[in-house]
């Protein structure tokens, strides 16, 4: 595929030209269809998909058929980079909430551009970071706050990456990302509803107020947020140090 010069993906964006014409060749452009599967635990990484619209959740699925999310991924991160530590079945499953587009792989070509090149090494530690920050503070954020203070987050989440106040979710989609029965699920969004958050719900589809939805989350969407446009600033200011003038 031939990548032009206003591309979605923020780790994409952030690689050299040499370094992302390493890429090039093998990258398709693929749909992310709302609902669909991009990886399922216990399969093997076929693929490393790099989003540049849409929101994916990242899900944890338990023994008794129970599941929670734990992270959110859209155009800043990817799916499949753990593969790069070595074969083995993916350990959660990750599920497109708001459809979009992305740029796929091959997860083998991926790994042979990933150990020529040290800009790429360092775009997947970037994402790992931002993982990293999702995991730890959205697993505090699951055992400690009120779920209505979590749904306002995610919900959050969700606006975040598709930069829209009308969300593509259904009830039983919060229920699988907030890891609570369905009724729980009809309860909050009357109370948000009661309370001017969410403006209205048809169709599979969701309208919130954000100002007034950022009133009821907890702190974690914030915190999340500073802590990985943080990373993204470091590495920003790092490059350009490292792009010397020339003479």
């Amino acid at each position: 595929m031939t990548l032009s010069s206003g591309i979605g993906n923020r780790l994409l964006a952030a690689l050299p030209a040499a370094d992302l014409d390493l890429l090039a060749p093998d990258l398709e452009m693929v749909a992310l269809d709302r609902d669909s599967v991009v990886s399922r635990a216990g399969d093997q990484t076929e693929h490393v998909l790099f989003p540049h619209s849409g929101a994916i959740s990242v899900m944890i699925d338990m023994a008794n058929g129970q599941t929670v999310a734990s992270a959110a991924i859209g155009r800043e991160g990817a799916v499949g980079t753990l593969s790069v530590l070595g074969p083995s079945p993916a350990a959660v499953t990750a599920i497109v909430r708001a459809a979009g587009t992305a740029s796929r792989i091959p997860a083998s070509r991926f790994h042979a551009a990933f150990s020529r090149s040290p800009a790429i090494r360092h775009a997947v530690q970037i994402h790992f970071k931002a993982m990293l920050i999702q995991l730890q503070i959205g697993g505090a954020c699951n055992a400690l706050h009120p779920v209505q203070a979590r749904m306002a987050r995610w919900l959050l989440h969700v606006r975040d990456r598709v930069d829209h106040d009308v969300l593509p979710l259904t009830q039983e989609a919060l229920s699988q990302i907030l890891g609570v029965r369905r009724t729980t699920v009809t309860l909050l969004m009357r109370n948000l509803r009661a309370s001017g958050a969410i403006i209205s719900e048809r169709r599979g589809e969701i309208e919130i107020d954000p100002s007034r939805l950022a009133a009821l989350a907890c702190e974690c969407r914030d915190t999340m947020h500073l802590e990985i446009e943080g990373i993204f600033s470091m590495n920003a200011t790092q490059s350009r140090v490292l792009v010397l003038p020339t003479q």
